[in-house]
């Protein structure tokens, strides 16, 4: 009888979804060739497929080996010269339709094959609308990963991995690839909606041509970041801007904000508003200045008569420039100047706190934010509406907001707010053209571990736990991206129906994950440690198989600012010229390009342009170099346009043009270091 060059060997045993093999005899070596091409028998991670007549089971090799060998069997004189596998059953084809889940189990003795390329291509290779390429099998270059994008979304994802396993760059091309498709591939999802909070500032770079930008301390074509505190949580404000208070002065304060909102509700009817179901936490505008200008006077109030009927006020104060009232000191005893006693809370340092944080430069874009900061009366130049349109209606479909400039202190609160804002206009928005049914959206939370932890008390951690368990019904999805998924709240990360799973060496953080998979795959995520940088294991309801999986790269120059420095290339070469005063100035001022946003020029004109030759260069953002070595100006010609930096010295540009990546070069050297103006 010829054998078939694809039998593995016959089902010894079946337990549920878990099933036994027992390898041929006539497989003798651990690679079969089929085709001219080579396969390895029994790898874990590989599938297989049982025949069962007009249909199909598809499995995936979980263990090979001794822990292979079925209990009954150990021991055994056929055990020990038996060679086995164990291989869970994931889906079936039927005709030429591949399915999750099976619809019949195999029996003893039924054959088992190797699945070849052509095996694998009937389950990846079929064209179906609302697929996202991610990147190719692991063991087949050839055939591409796609994923359901429908369930990507609605059923919520985590893209989880340790330090350096590619997760960002993992993040970057999926994002891209959802955005505006893959070299080769359709045009993408242009109508997409994505937001992305990067707490590091990785992403404005890798997506800068489809996405648009907030920072705070915005550069270029960025826009500035802004969040009106008066949208936050009210209670959870005060926690931050005064501290810890006691529940009379809370209930006081909250009750002052609310007369603030109901008064300039009044004033100024905005649409669906009802004054009459108004409370405290709707997010209407009023004045900080004005709230802490008008409890701060009961604290610090004297009188110039026993009646305390006239104040015994030296100066009046201004709560535009926070600057307090003085009143005489009171006497001793019954003497006067009289201590107030009408309405005092007894909140001095709370007050004083408030006022260091209106003071505090860090706290701008959340205490004084832009053109959604309230007058004194409450009245706004742009409200709600304008804030949600910024950030949802633009023309890119990524809207990435960078909170790398964002003190710790508050990351927690912003996140929570940012969150609020837009599930809240999307949830109940959700019948409309810009709602959540109409035009979803995914929320991609970086570094989720900082402020998702199982720990955390915050508000960010409550509206993502709303997101994951309410979201799909009104179209908002989230992604989890974390290095340690053992620190990510456990309500999260059991409602993601999708995991990205990349290279982990923590033995806590595997097994977080395994607890988390949707499919019983003990011995694939025993695999983890051993992948490769930019390789994953993807599993659950957007994948049509558990597979591994090599993510494509971004295109060169479009890839994010997280790659390791190259430490011996660094330390063995001459050392550029340093100034610590930029390392100290950006610190203070709490921004990587300081030196760029403080002397960047405005553009200059055909006069005042030094004439200069340039040479073509090979990049994908810069087109053309040149430079004057007597003036000591470097002219650089970008896709959007031709600039020129001032004051570089000849060695940094020998260094620049023999650099392996021009562009990189620029956004680590030249940018963030020298003056420049556009020409």
């Amino acid at each position: 009888m010829k054998t078939q060059p694809t039998l593995l060997g016959h089902v010894g045993a079946v337990s549920g979804a878990k099933i036994s093999v027992r390898q041929s005899p006539a497989v003798s070596s651990g690679i079969s060739i089929i085709g001219g091409k080579s396969y390895k028998i029994g790898q874990v991670g590989s599938f297989v497929r049982i025949p069962q007549g007009y249909h199909d089971l598809y499995g995936l090799v979980s263990e090979a080996g001794a822990n292979a060998t079925p209990e009954t069997l150990l021991g055994s004189t056929s055990g020990d010269s038996e060679r086995w596998i164990t291989v869970q059953l994931v889906g079936e084809v039927m005709g030429t339709s591949f399915e999750r889940g099976i619809s019949q189990y195999p029996n003893v003795n039924d054959e088992v094959h190797l699945v070849t390329e052509s095996d694998l291509a009937a389950i990846y290779g079929v064209e179906e609308q609302g697929q996202v390429v991610v990147g190719r099998l692991a063991s087949a270059d050839g055939i591409p990963v796609k994923l359901d994008l429908d369930k990507l979304v609605t059923r919520h994802s985590a893209v989880l991995g340790s330090t350096g396993s590619g997760k960002s760059t993992t993040v970057a091309s999926l994002l891209r690839s959802i955005a505006s498709g893959v070299e080769g591939s359709d045009a993408g999802f242009p109508s997409s909606r994505i937001l992305l909070l990067d707490i590091h500032g990785e992403y404005s770079h890798a997506l800068s041509d489809v996405a648009k930008v907030f920072r705070i301390n915005a550069e270029g074509t960025e826009s500035h970041l802004h969040l009106p505190y008066w949208a936050l949580d009210p209670t959870e404000l005060l926690g931050f801007i005064m501290g810890r208070l006691d529940d009379k002065p809370l209930t006081a304060i909250l009750d002052k904000i609310y007369a603030y909102k109901l008064r300039q509700a009044e004033a100024i009817p905005r649409a669906g508003l009802n004054v009459g179901s108004m409370t405290s936490d709707t997010p209407v505008p009023f004045s900080l200045k004005t709230l802490w200008f008008e409890l701060l006077e009961p604290e610090i109030k004297t009188w110039a008569n026993k009646e305390k009927t006239n104040p015994a006020i030296l100066e009046s104060g201004n709560a535009e420039t926070l600057t307090p009232p003085k009143y005489s000191p009171h006497g001793a005893g019954t003497s006067l100047p009289m201590m107030n006693q009408i309405g005092l809370l007894g909140i001095r340092k709370p007050l004083d706190q408030l006022r260091s944080r209106l003071l505090d430069k860090r706290y701008d874009f959340l205490l004084h934010p832009g053109e959604w900061e309230p007058d004194l009366d409450g009245n706004v130049s742009k409200d709600l509406d304008d804030l949600l349109g910024e950030w949802l209606g633009h023309d890119k479909s990524i809207t990435i907001l960078d909170l790398s400039g964002v003190p710790s202190v508050v990351l927690q609160q912003l996140i929570g707010a940012i969150l609020r804002i837009l599930y809240e206009a999307l949830f109940w928005g959700r019948g409309r053209s810009e709602g959540g049914i109409a035009r979803p959206l995914l929320v991609v939370m970086e570094e989720a571990h900082r402020y998702l932890s199982k720990e955390s008390t915050g508000p960010s951690r409550t509206m993502v736990q709303r997101i994951v368990k309410e979201g799909r019904k009104f179209g908002v999805g989230a992604m989890i991206v974390s290095q340690r998924p053992s620190e990510v709240d456990e309500t999260i990360l059991s409602q993601c129906g999708t995991f990205v799973a990349m290279r982990q060496t923590n033995s806590s953080d595997r097994s977080k994950v395994q607890a988390s998979l949707p499919d019983n795959l003990a011995g694939i995520v025993d695999s983890l440690p051993v992948l490769r940088t930019g390789e994953a294991i993807i599993t659950g309801e957007a994948a049509r198989l558990p597979v591994r999986c090599r993510i494509s790269l971004p295109p060169e120059g479009y890839r994010p600012n997280s790659e390791d420095p190259e430490v011996a290339k660094a330390w063995a070469s001459e050392r550029r010229t340093e100034n610590y005063e930029r390392l100290a100035a950006a610190w203070r001022a709490q921004n990587s390009q300081w030196a760029a946003n403080r002397i960047t020029r405005t553009p200059i004109n055909e006069e005042q342009n030094i004439a200069m030759e340039r040479e073509p260069v090979t990049s994908s953002n810069v087109i053309s170099v040149g430079y004057d070595a007597a003036l000591e100006t470097l002219e650089v010609e970008f896709q959007n346009g031709i600039y020129q930096y001032y004051n570089v010295p000849q060695p940094i540009h020998d260094e620049m043009m023999a650099a392996d990546s021009i562009g990189k070069f620029m956004h680590a050297y030249i940018k963030p270091s020298y003056p420049c103006a556009k020409v």
